[in-house]
């Protein structure tokens, strides 16, 4: 029997496994973990959208804070890897656009700015 009709006979989740440990074997440092799935954002923006729906992607405070979330995500990822330079430039314009949708929020209403600030636990 060649490889290709054993792989093929196997069960899907056990050839998944499989395929998964050969990877990581000549791979290690190339597993790529989802950190942010859609189940992780829908959460979020139903936690701190302006509506508290999991469809509410586009108000500030959902925004805010799915920046939030990706910003402390980096920052612990800086604390391992101190020499990783491009994930660094990303976290500052991460923190930038935040801050601008901050500014945004402030500007438009001070009240949603300071309940978003309190939420989240954002230093001003």
């Amino acid at each position: 029997m060649t490889f290709q009709n054993k792989a093929l006979s196997l069960h899907p989740q056990l050839l998944e496994h499989r395929v998964k440990a050969l990877f990581l074997m000549y791979n290690p440092k190339q597993l790529i973990i989802m950190y942010l799935t859609s189940e992780k954002k829908q959460e979020l923006f139903k936690a701190h959208g302006k509506l508290k729906s999991a469809t509410d992607t586009g108000s500030p405070e959902s925004q805010i804070a799915l920046f939030t979330f990706r910003i402390n995500h980096l920052t612990e990822h800086l604390k391992v890897n101190k020499k990783d330079f491009s994930t660094e430039r990303a976290l500052t314009m991460l923190v930038g656009k935040r801050r601008r949708l901050l500014d945004y929020a402030k500007k438009k209403d001070i009240n949603r700015y300071r309940s978003i600030i309190k939420e989240l636990g954002i230093r001003k």
